[in-house]
């Protein structure tokens, strides 16, 4: 132990007789682990950035509009226009075994809201009591529709917070009333906001029962009675969501007369195919990202390395004393590997202690909308880690090796 100790202690002698150097030299492995850090953190931020924006549409949504059908497939002129029905979904609704939740939904952007206090033109969207358990509606006061206001088609509402407050500015809106487009509605609930940004097209929607919505707003087409903006639908599962759009595409394709197989009549989004997409981008962005701080890494490890062996030659004369007075090549050995390893290891902690700090610091300010502040990342803290003791072991040995192998004349004689 008491050996451990003066090795130590003539390490840090050493290193305060150097201090530029050793500076320099703990400055580039510390920028190369800070920066490997920071980048993953970066890229970690916007991919949960863009996790979020999607959580704000909802949880493993599809989406299925209206569509035109090809004379020709993979070719896009002569197309004949479809539009989806309400037949549609009950369709969906008793024959689909993959899907867990649809909804039909009617969109007018075109009706003017008014209370007692002030007007607001927005989209009002008339769908089922489930569109609650497909889109993402987070309750603020009230109550969302039930299965009694579409039965009874009532004549209620529910506000997302903007359209709320600039209806009801600084005033109660629950059991007050509203007019859309001179049809009087009761406010039953409001939505709390969605996303960070108030201008969040949903925190600027009324939504009403489908039933109410298609007596007094129907769809303005020239088709039928029965036509509808969208269905929206979750899969019983992630892993089954490719199956449960295939047998929602047969069924429409039956109902409008045209092949389901093909893809060009559909139109439609897929939030989990684009979620697994933006999920594969920034993990090739980590990769990348990842690479080049190991890169810089690599580069403060080098320069420990080039640094030690510049010690060693310039110590020859004092390893030639040390070897003639009785020390072993396990005492050069050790002294020099405890050198690099030092140089290595605290270098590396500052390093991840900078890069921790400023992720902290900038996660302070408010980040641009679809961004996450950077954070750290155990995973890319461990890649950190394994990659500084390699280094260290490196820096650490190589030199060390080099220095105890001088014989104690030969060393002597160099000056």
């Amino acid at each position: 132990m008491q050996m451990l100790l003066d090795i130590f202690l003539q390490t840090m002698r050493t290193l305060w007789a150097h201090k530029l150097r050793s500076f320099l030299t703990m400055f580039g492995i510390a920028w190369g682990v800070g920066s490997l850090l920071l980048l993953v953190g970066v890229g970690e931020g916007f991919r949960s950035g863009q996790q979020k924006n999607l959580a704000t549409v909802g949880q493993d949504i599809i989406f299925v509009w209206s569509g035109r059908i090809p004379a020709v497939s993979g070719q896009h002129q002569g197309m004949r226009p479809y539009f989806l029905t309400y037949k549609d979904y009950l369709d969906i609704k008793n024959e689909a075994q993959l899907v867990r939740y649809v909804v039909p939904i009617i969109n007018r952007g075109d009706l003017r809201a008014i209370s007692d206090f002030a007007s607001s033109s927005g989209a009002v969207s008339g769908s089922l009591p489930d569109f609650s358990n497909i889109r993402f509606t987070p309750m603020g006061e009230g109550r969302w529709l039930n299965d009694d206001d579409v039965a009874e088609h009532r004549a209620v509402c529910v506000l997302g917070f903007q359209m709320m407050r600039n209806l009801f500015p600084g005033r109660p809106a629950i059991g007050s009333t509203i007019l859309l487009n001179g049809i009087r509605f009761e406010v039953i609930g409001v939505l709390s906001n969605i996303g960070r940004q108030e201008n969040n097209q949903n925190n600027m929607r009324v939504y009403i029962p489908f039933s109410t919505m298609r007596m007094y707003f129907p769809m303005k087409s020239e088709q039928t009675p029965d036509d509808i903006s969208a269905l929206n639908f979750r899969p019983v599962s992630r892993e089954q969501h490719a199956a449960a759009i295939e047998e929602v595409h047969r069924i429409i394709g039956r109902n409008h007369g045209f092949d389901y197989h093909n893809k060009d009549a559909f139109e439609g989004w897929d939030t989990i195919q684009s979620e697994e997409q933006v999920g594969k981008i920034f993990t090739a962005m980590d990769v990348f990202l990842g690479g080049v701080g190991m890169v810089t890494l690599m580069l403060g490890a080098i320069g420990i390395i080039n640094i030690m062996l510049v010690s060693v030659t310039e110590r020859t004369h004092e390893i030639g004393l040390r070897k003639a007075l009785g020390a072993t090549n396990r005492n050069i050995m050790s002294q020099f590997f405890l050198e690099g390893a030092f140089l290595t290891t605290l270098s590396g902690g500052m390093g991840i202690a900078a890069a921790a700090a400023l992720m902290a610091g900038l996660g302070k300010f408010e980040p641009p909308n679809g961004f996450d502040p950077p954070h750290l990342v155990p995973m890319s803290a461990a890649l950190a880690v394994i990659s500084l003791s390699a280094a260290g072991i490196v820096a650490g040995l190589y030199p060390a090796r080099k220095a105890a192998l001088l014989t104690p004349v030969e060393a002597l004689r160099r000056e």
